[in-house]
């Protein structure tokens, strides 16, 4: 099977000096395609760190990390962008929508970005605002839709691109428990009906049980 996901002894350090903090001291870890990982761990462990450099937003300080085969570190900051543009989705928790947009233009934002045309573009973000149940509130803007309609529309939007691989950063942690279990549904089933690895962090066992694995972060290092 090909290697999809690799880290191999990553540290991460900020600052130098004495003021130096070293955030991540030799994570290792295996994704492999079609799974959904819950990343759990306090403030200051170190998991914003690693999601971070999974998400290639930023870069380990010493080690190595493989995306299908590819090492990321090796990347200009252009080539780290064209990855994320056609590979990786992103899910946060403040949802990151265009307040005054309407949700279909905040899900066609990622699509304009790849240069796919107008027409072509509206048809791909009805099918994802339809895979979230969203397709009726199209015309309205994420002003008028509430906090677990909204975050529909950022998940709309992350995998509107047909990302391989899915980055959702505390996505439960606005919402109440009801729209926390919609959400989370809507997580499985992308993961199980289309494929799509998973990688969530959060601080919620609750949430954290919907995942087929679960990772744990302290001290900057993975724990059992």
């Amino acid at each position: 099977m090909q290697e999809f996901i690799v880290l191999e002894d990553i540290h991460k350090t900020y600052g130098k000096g004495e003021n130096a903090f070293e955030a991540l001291k030799g994570v290792s870890l295996e994704i492999q395609q079609g799974e959904f990982i819950a990343l759990m761990g306090p403030s200051g462990s170190g998991k914003s760190s690693l999601a971070n450099i999974l998400g290639t937003l930023d870069i380990g300080t010493r080690g190595q990390y493989r995306f299908c085969g590819v090492s990321v570190f090796d990347l200009t900051q252009n080539q780290r962008a064209l990855l994320r543009r056609n590979y990786i989705g992103f899910i946060f928790q403040g949802f990151n929508l265009l307040a005054r947009t309407t949700a279909l233009e905040n899900v066609e934002l990622p699509l304009m970005y790849r240069g796919i045309k107008k027409d072509k573009r509206k048809e791909i973000a009805l099918q994802a605002l339809e895979r979230v149940g969203l397709r009726e509130w199209a015309d309205h803007t994420s002003a008028k839709l509430s906090g677990g309609q909204q975050q529909r529309v950022a998940i709309a939007r992350a995998i509107a691109s047909k990302p391989l691989f899915l980055l959702a950063d505390e996505p439960t942690g606005n919402l109440d428990t009801k729209r926390s279990v919609e959400i989370m549904e809507i997580l499985c089933e992308l993961n199980t009906e289309l494929g799509i690895t998973i990688l969530m962090v959060t601080h919620e066992p609750d949430m954290a049980r919907y995942a087929s694995k679960e990772i744990h972060c302290l001290d900057g290092k993975l724990v059992v």
